[in-house]
């Protein structure tokens, strides 16, 4: 159970055995094989809702940011709860409105659009692109008049805040690609009043991934709001006030962020703007209801250094080596061996194919399942076919049973698209 999120779905024990919401992780395993990402239903929507409730004191929309887990049944999930989708590709665009997300709920962030990008968002009508520079404003511009549409923008602004997160999740500070410099955006809010077919009708920022201190979207909020007056002042009308996501999840005596906290954090910045005011959580939403079970493959020393080999690697979770990314390990079932330190790595030929070091745990045995833990964001969305290994299936839990939403891969699915 996420305890500190304040859940009461998703992973629990029951007589022993980890479950997801009553089901045990052994018998998933059994019957969909390993390794395989499990998801929680129950989990997703709780969390949604947390959100959701958090910001009714205010006009808003709860967008939710579909780069950290794009399953379509996951997409659904959300779309059947009046979210709203944040996406940031032409893929995630058409998942998104393939799911059931209404075009007037989706936003289109992210860096480098295309123009086939582009031009899929304007046919779509969406709610706003969040502009992430002055040439781009000129290619929604040239996309908009070739449809005779009139498109509504909001500028990403760079207010060089720091996320006191990892820095490659960092998004908000002066030396990132992200955004505009907030210093400019009077500027560039004045030089698109020059088009007709973009209508600045929003403001938008995103510091950073993974926060877990509410100080800095509290400062991000207080920016955002002060320029949105000063734009509304200036005759502007602005319609949302953006002010991102990046809600981390706590781990190893780390204290969480609440979506309550997070809440009461930046409301009161943004008191007296009649705008509706957009949120963007992935992560805090889908990734403690997710975990990955692979099972242990061989136990070996070498040089006195033990390690658990298990059947799933970098492939299939690239957080670790890529982040330092501590992800909860458990045992499936209750363990039984004395306690030991080892590094559990995986299969991978990589030495940063590994997903803990100088680990506290129980001896494991071969054929043992090992679980980890918040899991759901980030995981199967940045997998992999490195080293020619298809990936993992994903499974979905409701009502008490569960069914794949996505098949484990096949060699045949690696090769399809290769031709000769």
């Amino acid at each position: 159970m996420n305890v500190s999120s304040g859940s009461v779905s998703g992973f629990f024990r029951e007589n022993g055995a980890l479950t997801c919401d009553g089901v045990p992780l052994s018998r998933i395993a059994r019957d969909a094989r390993t390794p395989v990402y499990v998801y929680s239903r129950a989990a997703i929507e709780e969390s949604f809702r947390r959100f959701d409730r958090a910001f009714s004191p205010v006009p808003h929309l709860v967008c939710y940011a579909a780069k950290a887990n794009s399953s379509l049944a996951i997409l659904k999930i959300l779309a059947a709860l009046n979210a709203g989708a944040d996406v940031v590709s032409g893929g995630e665009l058409r998942a998104a409105l393939a799911s059931g997300f209404p075009p007037e709920k989706i936003v289109f962030s992210g860096v480098g659009k295309t123009d086939e990008e582009i031009a899929g968002g304007v046919a779509a009508g969406i709610l706003t692109f969040n502009a992430e520079s002055e040439r781009e404003l000129e290619r929604i511009e040239i996309e908009a008049a070739r449809r005779e549409r009139r498109v509504r923008v909001a500028l990403r602004v760079n207010p060089d805040i720091d996320a006191k997160s990892h820095p490659y999740i960092s998004t908000g500070r002066a030396h990132n690609k992200f955004g505009v410099d907030i210093s400019r955006a009077m500027e560039l809010y004045r030089r698109a009043r020059s088009f007709a077919h973009v209508a600045m009708t929003g403001v938008q920022a995103h510091i950073g991934s993974q926060i877990l201190e509410a100080a800095p979207l509290a400062e991000t909020a207080r920016e955002l709001a002060a320029l949105a007056r000063l734009l509304t002042e200036e005759g502007f009308a602005l319609e949302t006030l953006d002010i991102g996501g990046g809600i981390g999840i706590a781990s190893g005596g780390e204290q969480a962020l609440t979506p309550e906290a997070y809440a009461a954090a930046v409301l009161p910045h943004l008191a007296g703007l009649s705008l509706k005011i957009l949120i963007e959580p992935g992560r805090a939403i889908v990734g403690p209801a997710g975990a990955l079970v692979t099972r242990v493959l061989d136990i070996k020393e070498n040089r006195q250094r033990r390690f658990v080999v298990t059947d799933a690697g970098m492939n299939d979770m690239i957080r670790p080596a890529l982040y330092g990314a501590i992800h909860p390990i458990e045992f499936a079932d209750t363990p039984r061996g004395q306690t030991v330190t080892a590094d559990v790595v995986g299969p991978i030929c990589e030495s940063s194919d590994f997903f803990a070091r100088d680990l506290a745990l129980p001896l494991p045995a071969e054929g043992d399942l090992l679980v980890l833990r918040d899991a759901g964001a980030y995981g199967f969305a940045m997998s992999s076919n490195y080293n020619f290994r298809p990936r993992a299936a994903e499974v979905l839990v409701e009502g008490g049973s569960f069914r794949v939403i996505r098949r484990r891969e096949t060699f045949e699915d690696l090769v399809r698209l290769e031709g000769g």
